[in-house]
């Protein structure tokens, strides 16, 4: 009970905090290290039992401070482990565009692609330039303020100022492995893709300026600050021990409830229920779905940050989880619909990538088996049932797969963790990563709520009802798919 009023007071100290993000105007004097990021859990563990075994004779520097994240100047990088992170960064980034773009393009009605194609490409410009400004500071920065540094990194990395060519990303405790241009290149394609998922919750509906504007201020008070908590150093990861290994928290989970509040303020598209909403082309979203599952190697296997045995076993838990997850939906739909549809098992292989990212890397091969099969069926039930049962236009099942299905995986990592993969999974529990996802839920639901405000007094939410009737590709951009 102590720890459930510990972790909800974080949570509170968390909300405070982002009053301090609004003040972006003020930069921290000092600079900021390195924050440990969440696939180093394993030296952390492995340097803690080496300190163990010490035997008791052995003197210890009487004023050492504990470890702490550090920088390391004018050191080599691994050259091995420099370029699989090189190629990491290229297959994250192509799950966007154009994976993310023509599997949402390939669903939404013909007059409307072009649309939906470049908000996935709209967002990764806003996004990136968002990122080197000072989200990745708030990120992965570290808050001079130890107390602060809980829930914010500060702004010490604004404009990526301390970054230089001689400076190599480093954890205490570990060796020097990539330069930190590339970490912050990897995890600035994890920055791009995450509200880009959003996109799927309002597709047909948002106005253009609306999207830019709730898009840039999401990425700065919602997506950087989670990702500071899990994996920067945050209180979720650090203090409370939440397992996420490639973002079902800060990725899927945050980007599923910001979908679904989205959608719920936004409302429903015209035309729903009565007009023909089927996809315009489901190759397309068939070559999109084949284009994530090829890139999410680089987004689960890559934040192992190094070419190793742990990088192997995220890719090879990515790989058996997602062809389990599309095989169970296919089953699922086919027994109550009789049908086993092309379109649903290229959702089943999405919801099963989504569920398997935090646990890539802490479950063996029979857990990611489990997590598949889960996700599968759960988010099918999710994307068909829930949808209607409670009335929401979900256009695209942002939430339904990405939401529920991190929700999934991120529950099922705490029980399904193996500590001979990776000896952070040691110590795991599914009512830790509860709180985690309480956690972000809260954050994520409230704050997108509080920006979708912002823009409706501002530039305003919605298309016209002509615009919505015309179709946004003409409507808001002019252009048109040549007829065939």
């Amino acid at each position: 009970m102590k720890r459930r009023f510990a972790v909800l007071k974080d949570i509170k100290n968390a909300i405070a905090a982002g009053a301090a993000l609004a003040m972006l105007a003020t930069v921290a004097v000092a600079p900021p290290v390195m924050a440990q990021s969440n696939t180093t859990a394993t030296n952390t563990a492995a340097a803690a039992a080496t300190n163990t075994a010490t035997p008791a004779a052995s003197p210890a520097p009487a004023a050492a401070a504990p470890a702490a994240p550090v920088t390391n100047y004018n050191a080599n990088p691994n050259s091995g482990d420099t370029a699989w992170m090189l190629s990491s960064v290229a297959l994250v980034l192509l799950m966007t565009i154009p994976g993310l773009a023509l599997f949402y393009g390939g669903m939404v009605r013909r007059k409307n692609v072009i649309a939906t194609v470049a908000q996935s490409f709209a967002i990764t410009c806003v996004v990136t330039i968002v990122w080197y400004v000072c989200s990745y500071s708030i990120a992965f920065g570290t808050n001079p303020d130890a107390g602060q540094n809980q829930y914010w990194g500060g702004f010490g990395n604004v404009m990526l100022k301390q970054i230089t060519m001689d400076k190599a990303y480093t954890i205490a405790g570990s060796t020097v492995t990539i330069p930190e241009y590339v970490y912050m290149m990897f995890q600035m394609t994890f920055a791009i893709i995450t509200p880009a998922l959003i996109c799927g919750a309002f597709a047909e509906r948002m106005k253009f300026s609306a999207l830019l504007l709730f898009m840039t201020l999401w990425s700065i008070f919602v997506y950087a600050p989670i990702a500071h908590w899990v994996w920067g150093g945050g209180f979720l990861g650090a203090k409370i021990g939440v397992l996420d290994f490639a973002g079902g928290t800060v990725v899927h989970i945050n980007a599923g409830v910001a979908g679904l509040v989205c959608a719920l303020v936004l409302g429903k598209r015209k035309g729903l229920g009565h007009d023909n909403m089927a996809p315009n082309n489901l190759v397309y979203t068939m070559i999109g779905a084949s284009l994530l599952w090829v890139g999410w190697f680089g987004f689960n296997a890559g934040s192992a940050t190094t070419a190793n045995a742990l990088a192997g076993a995220a890719m090879a838990n990515t790989q058996i989880a997602t062809a389990a997850a599309a095989l169970a939906w296919m089953v699922a739909e086919w027994v109550v619909s009789k049908k086993p549809t092309m379109l649903g098992m290229a959702s089943g292989a999405v919801a099963g990538l989504v569920a398997v990212t935090p646990a890539s890397g802490f479950v063996n091969p029979n857990g990611a088996f489990i997590i598949g099969i889960a996700a599968g069926v759960g988010c099918y039930l999710a994307a068909v049932f829930l949808k209607r049962t409670f009335k929401y236009d979900d256009s695209l099942d942002a939430f339904g797969v990405h939401g529920v299905g991190g929700f999934i995986g991120a529950i099922l990592t705490g029980v399904f963790a193996d500590a001979t993969i990776n000896s952070a999974g040691k110590v795991h529990s599914a009512l830790t990563q509860f709180y985690g996802c309480i956690g972000t839920i809260l954050w994520s639901g409230v704050v997108t709520f509080l920006i979708l405000m912002v823009c409706k007094y501002t530039t305003g939410l919605r298309v016209s009802e002509e615009d919505e009737q015309e179709g946004l590709d003409m409507a808001i951009h002019g252009e048109a798919l040549h007829e065939t």
